[in-house]
């Protein structure tokens, strides 16, 4: 058993703001990461986080403080478990902030994320591989089913993961040659003006991206003339996903998409509100066959997948890291997806986030046997310097991490200067 001796919160913050990174229709902040340590008696240290776009850092640091003690003195093993993990989630006295969403399962899920970290380290194993090899027991066991029973059961998720142990190695054998499609958004950022927009999305291309993101959201003509200029640039052949960031009212996003289908999108990403789930069903209706409605990066637990799936409101699922409350209740979201047969593409960028779903994706592939067509990872091209052990994204497509643990490290020297309100980059 590896027992937890203290727990480090760090407040880092990175100025993106000023240059329109991250911009979209509703954000303009700067990405920021409320990033926990744990630490043991053995010098082996988890790292986590959660990813917030500014002072959201100065809530989730102090929900971070409120659950510490149900980490420190506790067992990594027992914490890796539904029931373990419950004891953050269902706290008596903080379940009613949520329950089980918003700041308090973001903080818990920056906690259980590095307890997982800190797991896969004293395996000596990248999460991806810990994950794909564990036994089905033992990941049915990190799943809460609490209140998604009626779309899937323990028994199903058993039979879904023995199921993907079949042709484990040869699919592992396939990544390691070709890695996982992936697709960029750093060309269509709404704060960009229309002549990076098009020197990006050229680019992207000369670069080998076959599929790239721009955000929509603004005025439906400048939506419209930005998706002219992108689509121009890469091609009938190559794949467009487009992205309201929650903006539209049902509606509009219904009239709007009528406008932007032209430009031939794959899918239209969180084109109303993120709990509107009988929203997001009648925009999916009203597109049929001619773009898939996508959503997830902000949906608050597995029970709003749950119901998303059981609506038939979406065609992609796009799980986030650091949403929800870390690596058990992704698996969750996973396996329901695997069940309604739903292609999952992770929410990506921010902080650490690409670094965080490449394993998760990785896992849904070779575990659960979901094949990669359909299947892409998000990657935004900044911060990664920060990491310890940054993405290795390669002609657009992720490659295997190979380093024990999670791949959320940040360098002592990010901590030191983009730490608020202390470090450099800020007191200046």
């Amino acid at each position: 058993m590896t027992k937890i001796t203290g727990l480090t919160v760090h407040d880092v913050r990175f100025p993106t703001a000023a240059a329109g990174d991250g911009s979209d229709a509703i954000n303009r902040g700067d990405y920021s990461a409320t990033y926990v340590e744990l630490h043991t008696a053995e010098g082996v240290t988890g790292t986590g986080l959660t990813f917030t776009n500014g002072r959201g850092n100065e809530i989730t640091c102090a929900a971070v403080a409120a659950l510490e003690h149900h980490v420190v003195g506790h067992d990594v093993e027992r914490l890796c478990t539904a029931d373990g993990a419950r004891t953050l989630t269902a706290d008596v006295q903080l379940r009613w902030l949520g329950p089980e969403k918003g700041v308090i399962h973001m903080a818990a899920g920056a906690i259980l994320n590095a307890v997982w970290d800190l797991r896969a380290r004293v395996a000596g194993l990248p999460m991806w591989r810990l994950l794909a090899e564990l036994p089905t027991e033992q990941l049915v066991d990190a799943v809460d089913f609490r209140h998604i029973t009626d779309a899937l059961t323990p028994a199903e998720a058993a039979e879904l993961l023995d199921r993907g142990l079949e042709g484990y190695e040869e699919r592992r054998k396939g990544v390691e040659e070709t890695g996982f499609p992936s697709y960029t958004t750093s060309v269509g950022w709404l704060g960009y003006p229309d002549d990076k927009v098009r020197a990006l999305t050229r680019q992207a291309v000369k670069d080998g991206w076959t599929a790239v993101k721009m955000k929509v959201g603004g005025p439906i003509e400048d939506d419209v003339r930005r998706a002219r200029i992108i689509r121009a640039e890469i091609g009938p052949d190559a794949l467009l996903m487009m992205d309201a960031n929650q903006v539209w009212d049902v509606d509009e996003a219904i009239a709007n998409m009528a406008r932007l289908a032209e430009f031939d999108p794959y899918w239209i990403e969180e084109p109303t509100h993120a709990d509107d789930v009988l929203g997001h069903a009648r925009i999916q209706q009203s597109l049929g066959d001619r773009c898939r409605v996508a959503t997830g990066e902000v949906a608050a637990n597995r029970v709003i997948f749950k119901q998303l799936l059981q609506a038939g409101a979406i065609g992609v699922m796009q799980i986030d890291a650091c949403r929800v409350s870390g690596v058990g209740e992704v698996l969750a979201e996973l396996l329901m997806a695997a069940k309604f047969g739903v292609p999952v593409c992770p929410h990506a960028g921010g902080v650490g986030l690409c670094e965080y779903v490449q394993h998760l994706s990785f896992f849904d592939h070779l575990r659960l046997g979901s094949p990669l067509e359909g299947r892409m990872v998000e990657y935004v091209d900044h911060l990664h310097e920060h990491f310890t052990d940054p993405v290795t994204v390669v002609d657009g497509r992720y490659r295997l991490p190979e380093r024990p643990g999670y791949s959320v490290e940040l360098r002592p020297e990010a901590i030191a200067t983009y730490s608020f309100p202390a470090g450099p980059a800020w007191s200046a």
